[in-house]
């Protein structure tokens, strides 16, 4: 299954590993973290004020424009049915 993540992007949702609120980068671990991972090149995009939440995925990490609550809603659909 897929989730639309915002911005004409889609990821398979086995592929997600974690999804963060756009707060979790005040914490210095986690801004360390990313730091490295868009060195190494696996950020896709660049954060800014419009992104809401972080999709940390197998070999990619993106930004994304969608609260995490809503990216959690959407994951869950199929469960709900």
């Amino acid at each position: 299954m897929f989730i639309h993540i915002g911005s004409d992007e889609v990821v398979l949702k086995k592929d997600v590993i974690m999804i963060l609120d756009k707060y979790a980068l005040v914490s210095k671990d986690t801004s360390d973290f990313m730091q490295v991972a868009k060195e190494e090149g696996f950020v896709q995009g660049e954060y800014g004020m419009d992104k809401k939440s972080i999709i940390i995925c197998d070999k990619k990490i993106f930004f994304s424009p969608i609260s995490s609550v809503t990216l959690l809603k959407r994951s869950n659909f199929l469960k709900n049915l």
